[in-house]
């Protein structure tokens, strides 16, 4: 398989590999609707046909064919332009506070589980993980804090490791809504006692679900006691919640907080080789893994998320329903700190990729913009801009 060429330099595509082996992975074994959507959109994206635009230099005969994007939320190629749209929306609402980072993980004996019901169980571990850190910011700071929260399920390998980043506010609006109340400048609440208080949330709502019947086609759970032997063992094991020392700048939220929120599985960017027989791509540390091509899509498509499944969520000061809070914080916040503007960099990157017309790189004349109709029967070209 060759690379893809694009902004001058050699890159592999995870397009091509689906590409070139989709129809093995659907002859493996059968693929929920959401995970075919993924591999057609991604199959199509940047191609002729979903149609898209030329560049046409008005002095010279520079030509650049430009097409359309998918847009799916999966999609390696598609998540630039939306992840800094969404840093500068966010920067208006950001409380202006050093803030934490959570990593709040689901233990390795519900992954098939959640595989079986992702919807339910994701969305009980985001119920789950906000109330330990409201409830903790309620008891020990007597404050309502700022929360943030990302579903990520992946490893760098991209094995299945459902586990929550939350970007928490070191302190909160106290109950009386008088004051801001710090919380420890180097930890935020105990892991030992946020894992605790996660696991029994989290076992609360799952038997929640099971008593409403949707886990009994799930191995043998139609017992009651098999359920229960589950969640028994479940709830011996120590839960991992990892906190991370915060971070004193706003912007520096916003930042880390981008690149996390609109992350997929893997970019193109860290695919090393591509064959017909092996995808090898890095993974952390300098380390890189072979795959086969069933292999790598096999893991792939495990990351895909339900239809209009949110997994980027707000809560406590953050909430939306919680506006007149927040700036009622903000309020109190305005003596010392002042709101965070989008950073510099998120401001350029956003004005280069909403660029209407660029300039010829030969000439640098202004650039005349034709469009392209979609043309489906056509095959993806090897030269679409990135």
């Amino acid at each position: 398989m060759q690379p893809s060429p694009g902004n001058g330099r050699q890159r592999f595509d995870i397009g091509d590999i689906v590409r070139a082996h989709r129809s093995e992975l659907e002859a493996r074994g059968r693929l929920s609707r959401a995970q075919r959507r993924v591999l057609s959109a991604i199959e199509l994206c940047r191609t002729a046909a979903l149609g898209g635009h030329v560049d046409v230099c008005r002095c010279c005969d520079f030509e650049r064919p430009a097409y359309n994007s998918c847009r799916n939320r999966h999609c390696p190629k598609c998540q630039a332009l939306r992840q800094e749209q969404w840093i500068a929306a966010r920067a208006e609402r950001l409380i202006p506070v050093p803030h934490f980072h959570v990593v709040l993980t689901l233990p390795g004996e519900l992954r098939t589980l959640a595989r079986r019901h992702p919807r339910e169980v994701f969305g009980a571990l985001f119920a789950a993980a906000s109330e330990t850190l409201l409830e903790l910011g309620a008891s020990r700071l007597q404050a309502l804090l700022g929360i943030t929260m990302v579903l990520h399920t992946w490893t760098r390998d991209l094995r299945f490791h459902p586990h929550v980043h939350a970007l928490v506010t070191a302190g909160g609006l106290a109950n009386c809504a008088a004051l801001w109340a710090p919380s420890n400048s180097k930890y935020l609440f105990p892991v030992k006692v946020m894992g605790q208080l996660l696991r029994g949330k989290m076992l609360e709502k799952l038997r929640s679900l099971h008593h409403q019947g949707l886990f009994d086609s799930f191995l043998d759970f139609g017992d009651p006691e098999a359920f229960d032997r589950f969640t028994t063992d479940l709830a011996r094991k120590s839960w991992v919640v990892y906190a991370k020392k915060p971070f004193r700048r706003a912007e520096h939220v916003l930042a880390y907080l981008g690149r996390y929120t609109h992350r997929v599985g893997i970019a193109n960017s860290r695919l090393l080789a591509v064959t017909d027989s092996v995808v090898t791509f890095r993974t952390k540390n300098g380390k890189a893994v072979s795959l086969s091509p069933i292999e790598f899509l096999s893991r792939f498509v495990q990351h895909v998320l339900p239809d209009r499944f949110h997994k980027i969520r707000h809560f406590g000061l953050y909430a939306g329903a919680s506006d007149g809070v927040r700036l009622k914080a903000m309020d109190l916040l305005a003596t010392t700190a002042t709101p965070v503007p989008a950073t510099p960099a998120a401001v350029s990157v956003l004005q280069a990729l909403t660029l209407e017309l660029p300039s010829c790189p030969g000439c640098g004349a202004p650039m005349e913009r034709r469009a392209v109709p979609a043309a489906i029967s056509r095959a993806p070209p090897r030269t679409a801009v990135a």
